[in-house]
């Protein structure tokens, strides 16, 4: 028996019944037919069934959301790129037209409707998108195979290196991980280097070719269990050049920016911060960032993996190595981006194998599947799998027992999981929430609008907020944190654009207490810690680790009344929070920020080099401007070295630091040294903000 052919899915959306009712007698008999009444109703279809949808007519004027509203919600979805729509409307004035057509609309049919002519555009624009799915389906199947041809010839190669070498089939993978990661972490740190997310993609895969010059040096030597004679280790230095050398003498693509990025690597990333590497001797940033980054990712990896001469060394002890300077010299911020990150190393390094073991498997899955249906075409296949990842994610969501979100900000509509809306009796769509009862029942307008103002106030290099408060759950006003992360574009400028989120139930005590510790300790309009908070931590990290040195700097704003004067008390309130956010990215993970009271805040840290450099970088962070307002800072600095580890006399000497240069000008930064004790009405112009 012969299988009926599926027919095909029209959504049909239009406030008139009659004319959704004429256009379904006009098509159903070669389609299936699915109407609703309102735009919001269509996007909730085209979320809901996606690409089963072959094509939209689609009214203007309908209540909730229009027609315009809903190609709005499309094109920010980019769904309008493969669900062709036909616009139908008793309006045809060129302006309706031409704003159809340019807001991606593939057809414009008016009203009263000619048959003949609705099925011919009909028939001929899904014919139009189903050939263009296809195309792009052959085009990006071409790329992914060119792809992953490319990226599997570097690991043929570079294992080929490790097998002679009789190192760890994963090194080349950890050492691009390593890579990718430090980078990441480096350009949220500061932008000296310039790196962009597509230099990131090319010094990560160039990484795999940084030992390729092993391929010349004998195995005996390679493999050697013991010491290298000073001889042998000779020998094994020319590796670098050599490599360098065969990436220097191919014939072609000299001027592709991997090969370039692949030389640098291979020559020197044994090449040391503080000029005693090799080949060239290189010193500080004479050293190409990629070389440096790629050496201490393959750092990291030697002393964490087991080797023919020695057992692998625990991941604290391996860190703490390098942080000592046991493994050589390496670029200060450097250090400080390995330090920030060095607690999610070996979840990353371990995930990425479970991913790699589980790509393996769907390869082998998805050649199986071809294998049994070859008829498919490349855009069906991609089809199916979306259509499946949709699956998978609605299952989830439903079993996570999570009230989720998105959050689209133009045109502003709020979409609920189908669980979340059973929990909350509210519909999964709902439009302007802002102006909606449900919303207003269930969250109340005050904290939407403080949800609002949070996520407005993200970037995207730190797009996650928190808000707490209470939420009606099913008739009763339960504590919920709802979490919810930014989306912006990644075109410059960068535009908000919503967010995506969930709701914790925090009723229970326990995490009750977290919230009221939370608030307890942090200040809440900056989110850092309150002065009392930082204190006790402050005191307990000296107690705990007295031998090390440590800087308390106190900072306040320059002229912050005159932000509060000018432009209002709100005004001031963003610019504290631009500021704790600008204090927050200058700093380490493991340094303590807090906010003192008014427009004064401190820092906490330790350092193990130059103090100088720290301070000086954390001080250009904060200067500034935001919107109208020129933001700058006077800064005072106290070591314990100088004054010791009493909190209360290292607070009162980065205080007198911070007089000091109040009382010579402002905007400007000093390190406390004994003169301060004395009057400061002698006090000489600083030179260059440096005692």
């Amino acid at each position: 028996m012969v299988e009926a052919k599926r027919k095909q899915k029209i959504l049909i959306a239009d406030d008139s019944e009659m004319n959704r009712s004429i256009l379904a007698d006009m098509l159903e008999g070669e389609y299936e037919i699915m109407e609703v009444e309102n735009g919001v109703q269509a996007v909730a279809a085209i979320e809901k069934y996606g690409v089963e949808i072959s094509l939209l007519l689609l009214d203007i004027v309908m209540p909730e959301m229009d027609g315009f509203s809903v190609l709005m919600v499309m094109n920010e979805h980019k769904w309008i790129e493969d669900l062709p729509v036909i616009m139908i409307s008793a309006e045809n004035s060129p302006a309706y037209i031409d704003r159809a057509y340019e807001m991606g609309a593939t057809d414009f049919i008016v009203r009263p409707f000619n048959e003949m002519v609705v099925r011919r555009r009909v028939v001929n624009t899904i014919l139009l998108y189903a050939k263009q799915k296809k195309l792009m389906g052959m085009v990006a199947d071409q790329i992914y195979e060119k792809e992953k041809s490319s990226n599997m010839m570097i690991d043929i190669l570079s294992h080929i290196v490790e097998f002679r070498n009789g190192e760890s089939g994963w090194h080349v993978r950890h050492v691009h991980t390593l890579t990718e990661l430090l980078l990441e972490h480096l350009i949220r740190k500061t932008d000296q280097y310039n790196i962009s997310q597509k230099d990131i993609s090319i010094i990560s895969m160039a990484s795999a070719l940084h030992d390729v010059g092993k391929i010349a040096i004998d195995e005996k030597i390679l493999n050697k269990p013991g010491r290298f004679t000073d001889e042998e280790f000779e020998i094994m230095k020319t590796h670098s050049a050599i490599g360098g050398d065969l990436l220097h003498d191919l014939p072609l693509y000299q001027d592709e920016p991997l090969l370039k990025c692949a030389y640098e690597i291979c020559r020197w990333h044994h090449e040391r911060y503080d000029g005693r590497g090799y080949p060239d001797g290189l010193k500080g940033d004479e050293i190409p960032i990629s070389a440096q980054i790629v050496a201490l990712a393959d750092v990291y990896d030697a002393l964490t993996s087991e080797r023919c001469y020695k057992k692998a060394f625990p991941h604290e002890t391996a860190v703490q190595m390098i942080l000592d300077g046991k493994c050589g010299a390496f670029n200060p911020l450097l250090l400080e981006c390995l330090a920030d990150i060095a607690d999610q190393l070996p979840t990353e390094l371990h995930q990425e194998e479970i991913l790699e073991e589980a790509n393996m498997r769907s390869f082998h899955n998805a050649a199986q599947e071809i294998l049994h249906h070859a008829e498919l075409t490349a855009s069906e296949r991609t089809l199916q799998l979306l259509e499946k990842e949709r699956e998978k994610y609605s299952f989830f969501a439903a079993m996570s027992k999570e009230i989720q979100f998105e959050y689209n900000a133009s045109p502003s509509i709020l979409t609920l999981t189908p669980w979340s809306a059973q929990k909350l009796s509210a519909n999964e769509i709902i439009a302007e929430p802002r102006r909606n009862d449900s919303v207003e029942e269930i969250l109340g307008l005050e904290n939407w609008e403080l949800l609002s103002e949070k996520l407005r106030k993200t970037s995207r290099e730190n797009p996650v907020i928190t808000h707490d408060c209470k939420i009606n759950y099913q008739g009763e006003q339960r504590w919920s944190r709802i979490v919810a992360h930014a989306m912006w574009t990644s075109e410059e400028p960068h535009e908000y654009q919503g967010a995506i989120g969930k709701v914790i139930d925090i009723h229970d005590t326990r995490l009750k207490l977290d919230v009221l510790e939370q608030l307890a300790t942090h200040d809440r309009m900056t989110g850092l810690l309150n002065h009392a908070s930082a204190r006790e931590q402050i005191i307990g990290r000296m107690a705990q680790k007295p031998d090390r040195s440590y800087a308390l700097v106190i900072f306040d704003l320059d002229h912050f009344k005159m932000a509060n004067d000018t432009y209002g008390h709100i005004f001031g309130d963003e610019v504290l929070q631009h500021t704790a956010e600008k204090l927050r990215q200058s700093i380490r993970g493991v340094d303590i920020a807090a906010r003192v009271g008014g427009d004064e805040f401190l820092v906490f840290l330790e350092y193990t080099e130059d103090l100088d450099p720290i301070i000086e970088r954390i001080f250009h962070a904060l200067t500034g401007r935001f919107e109208d307002f020129d933001i700058s800072v006077s800064m005072g600095v106290a070591m314990t070295e100088l004054v010791g580890t009493d909190y209360e006399t290292l607070f009162h000497c980065a205080d007198q630091a911070l007089y000091t240069v109040k009382r010579a000008g402002r905007g400007n930064y000093r390190f406390y040294d004994n003169t301060m004790n004395k009057m400061l009405s002698a006090i000489s112009p600083i030179d260059g903000g440096k005692s």
